[in-house]
């Protein structure tokens, strides 16, 4: 009796354990969109700070870092950011802020003193150094401030 209820046991944990498996898409990761901050809070004064409270974030979930260089954010209106040497590495996420300000490993700078990203609808449009569209990502509201792609 106790074989037969350990191996139900047995039994049930690996079938739901395959239906925890991610897809083969999942499993090799991506590099993608992930969130928009199109309307910085508080007035829009061109500041540092407002303008940099708007971006875009991309993320890595990739088993590897991978280098963007090349790689560019653009918007509806073809404002474009283009990244230089850069490695997002496995797992992480980099902010791409419309402002000014000094890169590091998870933020970069655009060093725009205008905003990008439209306060009620835009698309964002990621793309690899040749030119492949990895990622869109649109939004069409004022109700919200962001959007997760």
């Amino acid at each position: 009796m106790l074989r037969t209820r350990t191996f139900a046991a047995v039994t049930a944990a690996a079938a739901a354990g395959v239906l925890l498996l991610p897809s083969q898409a999942q499993a090799a990761g991506s590099v993608h969109l992930y969130k928009i901050y199109y309307d910085s809070p508080g007035t829009d004064n061109r500041s540092t700070a407002s303008l940099n409270a708007e971006y875009v974030q991309i993320r890595n979930t990739t088993g590897a870092g991978v280098n963007l260089r090349g790689w560019t954010v653009t918007d509806a209106a073809n404002h474009k950011y283009t990244f230089g040497n850069f490695v997002l590495g496995k797992g992480k996420i980099v902010t791409v802020h419309t402002g000014r300000g000094t890169n590091t490993a998870a933020h970069v700078y655009q060093n725009r003193g205008a905003y990008v990203w439209n306060n009620d609808r835009d698309t964002a449009t990621l793309r690899k150094s040749n030119g492949t569209r990895v990622g869109v990502c649109s939004y069409n509201s004022t109700r919200y401030d962001y959007k997760w792609c």
